[in-house]
C-alpha cells in the first residue's frame, strides 16, 4: 500500500525558511516522479516542483531560486526546502507520487498535506 506522509509545514515570517519532508512507503521514491503541489486559500492547486526518476527536477516560475526539491533514497524522504518566504508562498502543500517516468498533472497518490502560512 502505498502511502505519503508529509511534515515540517508551520508559520513563519517572510524571509524565513521552512523545510517539508514526504516519507514515502509501500514503493522505492527513487522509481518514481515525485511532486510537490500547492493550494493557496480560495485558488487551485499548482505544482511547484518535480524530480523525475533520473533525477531531473522542474520548478514553478514563481519559486525558482527560492525552492529546491530533493530526495533521500536511503530513507525514502522527499524534501522541499523553500527559503525567502513570501506571504503568497501561503498554502496547503502536498507531496504526490506517480509510477510514470514523466510528471503527470494528476498523479496517482497524494499524501494528507503540510499547511504553510508565512506572514508578512
Amino acid at each position: 500500500q502505498v502511502q505519503l506522509v508529509e511534515s515540517g509545514g508551520g508559520s513563519v515570517q517572510a524571509g524565513g525558511s521552512l523545510r517539508l519532508s514526504c516519507l514515502a512507503s509501500g514503493y522505492r521514491s527513487s522509481t518514481y516522479c515525485m511532486t510537490w503541489f500547492r493550494q493557496p486559500p480560495g485558488k487551485e492547486r499548482e505544482g511547484v516542483a518535480s524530480l523525475t526518476s533520473d533525477g531531473r527536477s522542474s520548478y514553478l516560475d514563481s519559486v525558482k531560486g527560492r525552492f529546491t526539491i530533493s530526495q533521500d533514497n536511503a530513507k525514502n524522504t522527499l524534501y522541499l526546502q523553500m527559503n525567502s518566504l513570501k506571504p503568497e508562498d501561503t498554502a496547503m502543500y502536498y507531496c504526490a507520487a506517480d509510477p510514470r517516468t514523466w510528471c503527470p498533472l494528476s498523479p496517482l497518490y497524494w499524501g494528507q498535506g503540510t499547511e504553510v502560512t508565512v506572514s508578512s
